[in-house]
């Protein structure tokens, strides 16, 4: 039966998901997963960096961010014609969802214009388009809408409790702000977080909890392991537990069970175990390619390797909520700051 829909969680309750013995939370997950999806599929998306470094924002784990001296080298807004070819070899390496991110507090107008024609040329490839630019007005929200974009991320990065003690440049309601304009220009969300940057499990929660009491479940969840780099003040972080990394998982598909959870940034240092096990926990997109805006990801041959050993194939498209495909026969992939 699949799972019903809510958006009152309590915070007790995230915790007892999270606390559940190891087999019964991975059984419980993978149910709610069969009901909605088909748990061969993953949905597969790449995504470039379209405007890179020169952030004015703090954010503790970004190398974007001109604040610290992480050695990254800054360009400037890629042309339309190089989002082209990107996209181009995205999709005939098998992705089905591009998505572009640029590393701007706020764009202003005149880069959302340039932004929208850059999604009208990845439309016109016939893939999904997700972009990521930071806050957004709704006239903006609404201008990436008519080009027609799918998807726009903006990450609540942790619980509301959490967050000053990583971004100090941007209210956690600024983020809520700017996920209501893209709700009401009739944008899917993708919005999700980051976690072991030093959080309790309860803070873990927190970003659970919040996620799972938005007024719509976001449509793409992507859940990233810290990619630490040198010069961020996250950098010598206590590594989390894995373990704990695929509960997260876990609970963030039995608290949005139609959503599309993404095993996002930190792919780089998992093992193929690790992974599987994620898969299993109810995670059903990943990023393909070799980077992830600044970072390291997984290359294309060895993610086609690791779906093979596995049985698992790229999702087509997004599924419509509640429906699943069990015939499948096609064969063959923030920290992005995605914020």
């Amino acid at each position: 039966m699949p799972a019903v829909l809510r958006h009152d969680w309590s915070r007790p309750e995230v915790l007892a998901l999270l606390a559940l013995p190891f087999p019964d939370l991975m059984q419980r997950a993978a149910t709610v997963h069969r009901a909605h999806f088909d748990p061969r599929e993953v949905q597969v998306s790449t995504l470039l960096s379209i405007k890179t470094g020169g952030c004015p924002e703090d954010c503790a784990y970004c190398p974007q961010s001109a604040r610290y001296n992480t050695g990254l080298k800054a360009h400037k807004l890629l042309t339309v014609e190089e989002v082209i070819e990107k996209a181009t070899a995205a999709k005939a390496a098998g992705a089905s969802r591009f998505c572009m991110g640029a590393a701007w507090r706020s764009p202003k107008d005149k880069d959302v214009a340039q932004v929208a024609e850059m999604v009208g040329a990845v439309k016109a490839l016939g893939l999904e388009a997700c972009a990521t630019l930071g806050m957004l007005s709704g006239e903006q929200a609404q201008t990436l809408k008519s080009a027609g974009l799918d998807y726009y991320n903006h990450n609540l990065d942790t619980a509301p409790e959490f967050y000053g003690d990583v971004i100090k440049t941007r209210e956690y309601q600024d983020r809520l702000d700017t996920l209501e304009h893209v709700r009401d220009a009739g944008l899917k969300t993708c919005c999700g977080g980051i976690v072991g940057m030093g959080e309790t499990r309860e803070q873990r929660a927190g970003l659970l909890q919040t996620l799972a009491n938005l007024p719509e479940h976001p449509g793409s969840v992507p859940i990233n392991r810290l990619v630490q780099v040198e010069g961020t003040p996250l950098h010598g972080t206590a590594l989390l537990d894995p373990f704990e990394f695929v509960r997260t998982i876990a609970a963030a598909r039995l608290l949005m069970p139609r959503s599309v959870v993404r095993l996002s940034a930190g792919r780089a240092e998992m093992n193929e175990e690790l992974q599987a096990l994620c898969f299993l926990a109810g995670a059903n997109s990943i990023f393909y390619g070799e980077k992830l805006l600044t970072t390291g990801n997984p290359d294309v041959a060895a993610d086609q390797a690791l779906f093979q050993r596995l049985g698992l194939v790229p999702m087509a498209v997004v599924h419509e909520p509640g429906t699943v495909h069990a015939d499948v026969t096609r064969e063959t992939n923030p920290p992005a700051c995605a914020a």
